[in-house]
């Protein structure tokens, strides 16, 4: 199954969220569900599939971590279609910003400057 796939079931997406969080068990999961044990088993085993979860034996309890490596994928689609809005401060608007300071950095010399030259004159 695709990372897409996986992605595309809301509970699945919960359990990632969890995941995110730090590791779990089945049965920590699942008590946060209103759905059966088996049923998030299989939730945890389509999201193991897709390479979104990994998973190790600790005593008699398969505990499960998050693999946020696949997501990069989704992260770059999500980048390309979401607008960047204006009000971020990204790289143009900083030079922007800069660019505003300096023209109020020379305008502030050009000015003490002419004072000075009036006040010696």
């Amino acid at each position: 199954m695709s990372v897409w796939e996986a992605l595309g079931d809301p509970v699945r997406r919960e359990i990632l969220a969890v995941l995110g969080g730090g590791e779990a068990t089945v049965g920590t999961l699942a008590a946060r569900f209103p759905i059966s044990r088996p049923a998030v088993s299989r939730h945890l085993r389509v999201l193991r599939e897709a390479g979104l979860v990994r998973s190790e034996v600790h005593g008699q309890e398969r505990v499960y971590r998050l693999h946020a490596a696949p997501l990069a994928e989704v992260d770059a689609w999500l980048r390309n279609v979401t607008p960047v809005p204006r009000s971020l401060p990204g790289p143009a608007s900083r030079l922007d910003a800069l660019s505003t300071e300096l023209r109020r950095g020379r305008k502030t010399r050009a000015k003490e400057m002419a004072d000075d030259n009036r006040s010696a004159g």
